[in-house]
């Protein structure tokens, strides 16, 4: 029987020598530290944080990145990196880091804006297309499960009702009475609407908030932190359930988040799962959730796009992972049918903004 997971609410004397240093890096000191990590004899977070810190002193050209993608094993948060280390070398003004103070504005306003959005949020139904795929922990590939097509209807007072519509295209029960989305078994999430945000956000869950660079995502200027909110004030809640034995633990939070810079806005989170019980099936959370603007009856909000979330889970003295790529469209008003298309036996394809 597949297990039901549930995730309600992740050197060497030069390298030292180079990183002691003010100067942007030069070319060839940014190849030699990625053949370091090709080599295993310097740590991927130790460039990227050569790369923010220092910067770059070279033009970035189609060939650097290449070489980056090769020999960086294609890691994103490299990838990130140097791209705006470029854009500081171009514009060292524009992509300057926030002060403290402007960073206690920063996230003041955001708190406000987030807040308040979430109040106003009003009843809407949505469909969601989810690709599940697993993989053995660590190898990073994930051959596809199944796809789910699910219907989510929200309410303003928090209200998220999940109904089943079709399991690799098959169509559950009829149009009277879709299936319930736990009928699928295996990894499921909620909570994106509102409540990651309202948990970072919340003035008294005293989340801590530590700027890290600026970015560009979607074309918008952002401002990226970190951030940590402790489990007792997070209690984010993580089920897990296999051969009818369920358990559950509360876990904190940590992450990483973008905030547009013109309209203090959350445009992208990436959250883990802290303090997780050891001994717990699931030993690791992860969730990424993208943002954007969409039309619900004539009025624009700021909703999610897509939501990767992947749990890493124990079983039987070997470890796992699972995936679950969600992209949510046809965003409508309360009431309105939810209609399968040609669209949802598409695979969903991953978006990286």
């Amino acid at each position: 029987m597949r297990p039901t997971i549930v995730f309600l609410i992740l050197v060497t004397a030069f390298c030292f020598s180079a990183f002691g240093q003010d100067k942007p890096l030069t070319q060839a000191e940014y190849v030699q530290l990625l053949y370091g990590i090709e080599r295993r004899t310097t740590k991927m977070e130790d460039v990227v944080e050569a790369l923010r810190r220092r910067g770059i002193g070279f033009a970035l050209t189609d060939g650097v990145r290449s070489l980056t993608r090769s020999k960086g094993a294609n890691d994103d948060e490299l990838k990130r990196a140097l791209e705006e280390a470029d854009r500081r070398r171009k514009d060292p003004v524009g992509t300057r880091i926030p002060t403290q103070l402007e960073v206690t504005g920063i996230i003041d306003k955001t708190r406000r804006k987030t807040l308040e959005a979430v109040e106003e949020m009003p009843d809407f139904v949505v469909k969601q297309q989810i690709q599940r795929s697993a993989s053995f922990a660590g190898t990073g590939n994930f051959r596809p499960q199944d796809k789910l097509v699910v219907a989510v209807s929200y309410r303003s007072t928090g209200e998220e009702s999940y109904k089943l519509l079709s399991i690799n295209g098959a169509l559950q029960a009829t149009p009277e009475a879709k299936g319930s989305y736990d009928e699928a078994g295996g990894t499921s999430s909620t909570g994106e609407f509102v409540t990651m945000l309202a948990t970072i956000f919340k003035p008294e869950n005293d989340a801590e908030f530590i700027p890290v660079q600026t970015d560009i995502i979607r074309g918008r200027t952002a401002v990226l932190f970190d951030f940590t909110v402790e489990r007792d004030k997070a209690k984010q809640r993580i089920v897990s359930g296999s051969g009818g034995l369920t358990q559950s633990t509360i876990t904190g939070m940590k992450g990483r988040m973008w905030i547009d810079r013109a309209d203090y806005r959350v445009l992208r989170v990436e959250s883990e799962a802290t303090e997780i019980p050891e001994g717990f099936p699931v030993t690791a959370a992860r969730r990424t959730i993208d943002y954007d603007w969409t039309m619900i009856s004539e009025e624009k909000y700021l909703l999610p796009l897509v939501s990767d979330v992947r749990l890493t889970i124990r079983e039987g003295g070997r470890s796992f992972e699972t995936r679950n790529l969600i992209r949510f469209t046809n965003y409508q008003k309360f009431g309105t049918d939810i209609i399968i298309g040609p669209e949802d036996s598409e695979p969903v394809v991953e978006e990286k903004p």
